[in-house]
């Protein structure tokens, strides 16, 4: 890439991109205000319109979205006549999880064996530093030859659809002829990717009780019934023998006919212990990609540490649910709170509540935007041919953008590779990958704007 004046100015650039990663990173910018103090996360968003500014940005502002936090928005213009692109990325992180298992702190960046450590390094702080470097290297050659518009998200780990229901209110303000989501990443690191489709994500709270209150064990165990185990059942029969994940009248036998996840890398990248199976049928690509897939995230009940010998009286469990393109989330929700009314045994009362959905996407990739990000990536990317990949998470923005605008094109970029660790202990970002993507970012735009 040395060759190339934009590639040697975001070269240049990096030291200053670590030190803003490293701000950025200290904000414990967590959307769970039950957790971390609002305050964080405006600081981060403050953090965002100051570098919107500094850059040139006009109209830049903190938007107050309905679910209580902010998104930041910006437009830079370009030469009259040119293109319009929106640049997407989101600065509220996952909690850290265990900090005591994190190596170093998590909202300290730390580098270490070549990569950059801290939760959001790579999903998905670093991809505000990867726009920000972009339209940098195109200012210092030549210039930004298309207007920009940049919107960063307060609350896309949550959930809770604040930026979704905020530009459906306000449609206008996100329009343009390409949409660059910085949020997904390669399929390897070295390999360049745009992710062609996203799985949806619905979220459900269940509750089960069984008794007025918790009983003692030897006394009434045996015979009373015990909410906890019901929970258990109930969980349990979300999933066949095979671990697949069984909802009634969910179809789950869908195929994956793009890039293949060879079920040894997978296993790698997945760290699954050695002589733990994978669960599900079909290829790994068709379980990640292509199928809906069930996960328990949390459940209410007694630690173990202290737990007394009591028939439990109540029980609580929050699941996800990811469906695949194709697939409508509200329809799959109310599939899943039906299937566990079904399979609540003994006459537990259950209750189930949605507290966050997502649709599903599929990218057009035959559109002129992915031609000019293949270009573009042939040159960050020497002796590389751009591939498409499916991603198992979920963005809901996207499949919201695509409706509001059916005429625009959206592509899927980022930093989170497999050994990015996303959303586990651990996060952390390559800096290689944030130094080329930003040249393929920066070139795309180039040659899209003479598209």
């Amino acid at each position: 890439m040395s060759s190339n004046p934009v590639a040697e100015t975001v070269a240049s650039l990096m030291p200053r991109a670590k030190a803003e990663l490293t701000e950025l990173v200290a904000f414990k910018s967590v959307a769970d205000f039950d957790q971390y103090p609002k305050s964080e996360s405006e600081g981060a968003a403050n953090w965002v319109a100051d570098a919107l500014r500094a850059e040139g940005f006009q109209d830049v502002a903190l938007l107050d979205t309905p679910d209580g936090t902010q998104s930041v928005y910006g437009f830079l213009p370009g030469p009259e006549g040119a293109k319009t692109v929106l640049l997407y990325a989101h600065y509220d992180v996952q909690p850290p999880l265990d900090e005591a298992a994190w190596v170093t702190p998590p909202f300290e960046l730390t580098e270490r064996d070549g990569r950059w450590y801290g939760r959001g390094s790579a999903d998905c702080k670093g991809g505000v530093i990867m726009h920000l470097l972009a339209l940098r290297a195109l200012k210092a050659n030549g210039g930004v030859p298309v207007h920009v518009k940049v919107i960063v998200e307060g609350s896309e780990e949550q959930g809770t659809g604040g930026l979704e229901r905020y530009a459906e209110e306000h449609p206008e303000l996100l329009t343009a002829d390409t949409i660059v989501i910085g949020d997904a990443g390669n399929f390897r690191a070295g390999l360049p990717t745009v992710t062609a489709t996203l799985r949806g994500m619905t979220l459900v709270r269940i509750q089960v009780d069984t008794l007025e209150g918790n009983l003692h064990s030897g006394q009434f165990g045996g015979a009373a019934p015990d909410a906890l185990a019901a929970l258990i059942r109930v969980l349990d029969s979300l999933r066949a023998e095979d671990g697949s994940t069984t909802v009634d009248g969910l179809v789950g036998d869908q195929e994956w006919d793009g890039l293949q996840y060879e079920e040894e890398a997978f296993r790698e990248d997945a760290k699954v212990l050695d002589g733990v199976e994978l669960i599900g049928s079909g290829t790994v690509a068709d379980r990640v990609w292509a199928r809906p897939a069930v996960t328990v995230l949390g459940i209410d009940c007694p630690p173990v540490v202290g737990a007394t010998p009591s028939v439990q009286a109540g029980a609580r469990a929050l699941i996800s649910l990811r469906v695949p393109p194709g697939m409508d989330a509200a329809g799959a929700t109310k599939l899943l709170q039906a299937h566990v009314e079904a399979h609540t045994p003994w006459g537990a009362r259950v209750s189930t509540e949605q507290i966050g959905q997502g649709q599903a996407f599929r990218a057009d990739t035959s559109s002129p935007a992915y031609a000019s990000m293949a270009e573009a990536m042939a040159v960050a990317y020497p002796g590389q041919e751009m591939q498409y990949a499916g991603m198992g998470g979920s963005i809901p923005l996207c499949n919201t953008l695509a409706s509001l605008y059916p005429q625009t094109e959206i592509l899927l970029i980022g930093l989170s590779e497999p050994e990015a660790q996303i959303h586990a202990v651990n996060e952390g970002v390559s800096p290689d990958e944030l130094e080329r993507l930003s040249v393929a970012e920066a070139l795309f735009l180039r040659n899209y704007a003479g598209s």
